[in-house]
């Protein structure tokens, strides 16, 4: 539930029209800067990765040429949700799901205390930067991409990426790379613009037709739930409307893309707020960017959606949802 900084009676007052000429500007806005400059940095977003985790992961994501701490937030991300206390059916085990056997043999003593221990942070995101870098040295003579062929390496073998000289022709092979891929854009500081959403246009739209529609704490818009919302429930139907499934939870949505900063937000992406500045995972509030510095919200029990400000002590920051980011998104974690 987001704390109310400010009377939302003025910004109700805007009224569609204002909406209405956000929508239209996306699409301007957008044709003008899609070949605009986006990519990455080896800068780690602001809070994307938790604080108690920052120092190692900036550190170790440098360990060599074929990985970058975005990427390694990526893979714990993708592994454990940063959860050092994971444990997974096939006993993949800590905050990298190293599986006992990769362990014995890749696991290193990271903050050299004497000992290796799967649980300990400290020892298993060096021990995955190191496996990363050691699988890239068993491929560094395959054509293309290092970085690829480093993460298809961890996926289907070392041998498979040499037999066939790069990514192998896997499914299941070829989605985990592009998974990790797209996930590192969403841990990585943006260098320059982020490119605008295609389908920013159409989740405001939707949203906008709910505007007066009252709170409701998990809140999906069923008939059931008498098309009623919280939060993240409707910033999930806003881009469900236009073909992007997003995670029910606003923390994880956050994740869904690259992070445009404040002076850089386009109509369409999702604001995120949060009491603790440095942990994404601490995000409790999420709405939708319509310009101004307002956002559509679903902001407490007792409220309807409306327009609320977004500039409260509590902003953490914002994503720009593409499908490439949302279908990124882990569903379970993997093990290595």
């Amino acid at each position: 539930m987001r704390k109310v900084w400010v009377a939302a009676g003025a910004a109700v007052a805007m009224g569609t029209g204002f909406v209405m000429l956000l929508v239209i500007g996306v699409y301007v806005v957008a044709g003008n800067l899609m070949n605009g400059v986006g990519g990455g940095t080896k800068a780690l977003a602001k809070g994307a990765v938790p604080a108690a985790y920052q120092e190692l992961v900036q550190k170790w994501g440098n360990l060599c040429p074929a990985i970058n701490p975005a990427l390694l937030a990526a893979q714990l991300y993708q592994e454990s949700g940063f959860n050092p206390n994971a444990q997974s059916h096939a006993a993949a085990q800590g905050i990298a799901q190293f599986i006992p056997g990769t362990w014995a043999t890749h696991g290193i003593d990271g903050d050299g205390d004497g000992d290796r221990d799967v649980w300990d942070p400290n020892d298993a995101i060096p021990s995955a930067a190191s496996y990363d870098c050691t699988l890239a040295s068993y491929v560094k003579d395959v054509g293309g991409n290092l970085t690829e062929n480093m993460l298809a390496s961890y996926n289907a073998g070392a041998y498979a990426v040499i037999k066939y000289q790069g990514v192998p022709p896997y499914k299941e092979t070829q989605n985990y790379v592009k998974r990790i891929l797209s996930l590192e854009k969403s841990f990585a500081a943006p260098v320059g613009r982020v490119d605008p959403s295609e389908q920013a246009a159409g989740a405001i739209a939707y949203a906008q037709k709910k505007l007066g529609t009252p709170y409701l704490w998990g809140g999906d818009g069923t008939a059931e739930q008498g098309g009623r919302f919280d939060c993240s429930g409707l910033t999930k139907a806003a881009y469900e409307s236009v073909g992007i499934t997003l995670p029910r939870v606003a923390n994880d949505q956050y994740n869904a893309g690259p992070h445009p900063g404040r002076d850089e937000l386009l109509p369409g992406d999702l604001v995120f707020f949060s009491d603790d500045p440095t942990n994404s995972r601490a995000i409790r509030h999420v709405g939708i960017y319509v310009g101004g510095g307002y956002m559509i919200d679903a902001p407490r029990p007792g409220a309807v959606i409306r327009f609320d400000p977004i500039d409260t002590p509590d902003y953490f920051g914002a994503t720009r949802v593409t499908a490439d980011g949302a279908k990124a998104l882990p569903t379970a974690p993997t093990g290595i």
